[in-house]
């Protein structure tokens, strides 16, 4: 089975082979860099969109190329207000070569402060990944623990926060006569 995933971004392929993996055999996972169409670092509902244009995309290249794909995963991280606060989360848009779609998310985790008033103030320019990367003073965190590794001191790593968003966004697949019509 071969998956398409918008990014090239190793972590997001690890985790997308490994929750691919645990229904399905011989899994192929292929990275291609695509456009979100969105903000670097979306805001609220622009992340779902991002995530969703990421699939597109990649059905579309898979169609134009003949790439014989049968999946296609966009990814994309955003921040969200809830209950006052200003939280971080992934969110998993898995396609179909149907075009029928199945949405998940990583657990969502509250950011502190200073680190969301950089956010906002750089209106959607500014990454989570390059907050992180100044803070800690290391470069690239997001192609290994990302902030959720730094925040949970090593416990979660980014790969697992996105391999529980990827497995339950295979969820409408995996039981296709409740979510699909046939």
């Amino acid at each position: 089975m071969k998956i398409l995933v918008g990014s090239r971004n190793p972590v997001k392929l690890e985790a997308t082979k490994e929750a691919f993996s645990k229904y399905f055999d011989a899994v192929e996972v292929v990275g291609i860099e695509v456009n979100s169409k969105v903000s670097n670092q979306p805001i609220e509902d622009e992340t779902f969109a991002g995530a969703k244009n990421r699939a597109l995309e990649l059905k579309r290249i898979n169609e134009e190329r003949n790439f014989n794909a049968e999946f296609f995963v966009g990814i994309e991280g955003g921040i969200k207000k809830l209950f006052h606060r200003w939280f971080t989360f992934g969110v998993m848009c898995i396609m179909d070569d149907k075009g029928r779609i199945g949405y998940g998310t990583s657990p969502f985790f509250e950011l502190p402060s200073q680190i969301t008033e950089e956010l906002l103030k750089g209106k959607g320019v500014v990454e989570l990944g390059d907050v992180m990367d100044n803070l800690i003073g290391e470069k690239n965190t997001k192609e290994r623990q990302g902030a959720v590794g730094y925040f949970t001191k090593g416990v979660m790593d980014r790969k697992r926060y996105y391999v529980d968003g990827l497995t339950v966004a295979l969820i409408p697949f995996l039981n296709e006569d409740l979510y699909f019509e046939l």
